[in-house]
């Protein structure tokens, strides 16, 4: 089995093994929606093979997943993910989540179901507390007033976005976020933090 995970997910606890029957688990996203898109997405998934609700809502992070069957999914998922790209109407109504159609495509091709668990993960600071998640996910920005309330849009008195290190790491120690902020989001910073306090030479990499 294999773990698909990426860069901005911070693990809370350890993670079963969530696959079972050949089915891979996955996490659903909101915006991946095959039935908005059902025009376009014909392309790559004609109607012989199946009703388009046989693409599932997700991308290929985070999953779980049986070796053989990525090793299947996979050049499919990279030559769907080009002729995505290259289709203007594919690539203008597909964006930054492209690739992620192209992986939920594929493994419908392939006949590789998902069982989809919205506890696999977080996103702060839309989700407030931890709760049985198992992986914290930073894409959005956390912006709060010195009272605790969200200024998302804006920039809060107290922030943190990955954006912000887009060109040198985050410093030790990130002040927390002050009184009346959500839990994932207090979670998040103090996860950062212990982190760069356990790398050696931490310093050197965020330096100025």
């Amino acid at each position: 089995y294999i773990l698909m995970a990426e860069p901005d997910h911070l693990i809370v606890k350890p993670i079963p093994n969530l696959s079972r029957d050949g089915r891979a688990a996955a996490f659903p996203f909101f915006y991946i929606e095959p039935k908005k898109y059902e025009k376009v997405l014909r392309k790559f998934f004609p109607e012989k093979e199946g009703p388009i609700t046989n693409i599932d809502p997700i991308g290929n992070s985070p999953v779980i997943i049986e070796k053989e069957s990525l090793s299947r999914i996979a050049p499919t998922w990279m030559n769907i993910s080009l002729a995505m790209k290259k289709d203007p109407e594919a690539d203008k109504a597909f964006g930054w989540v492209l690739e992620m159609y192209a992986y939920a495509v594929s493994s419908a091709l392939h006949g590789v179901g998902n069982i989809l668990h919205k506890d696999f993960m977080i996103q702060p600071p839309w989700d407030l507390e931890i709760g049985d998640s198992f992986i914290i996910h930073y894409t959005y920005g956390c912006d709060y007033d010195m009272k605790g309330k969200l200024t998302y849009g804006k920039i809060g008195e107290w922030r943190f976005d990955k954006r912000s290190y887009e060109n040198k790491p985050p410093p030790r120690n990130l002040p927390l976020p002050p009184n009346g902020v959500p839990q994932s989001v207090v979670t998040l910073v103090k996860m950062v933090n212990e982190a760069t306090a356990s790398i050696p030479n931490w310093e050197s990499y965020a330096a100025e």
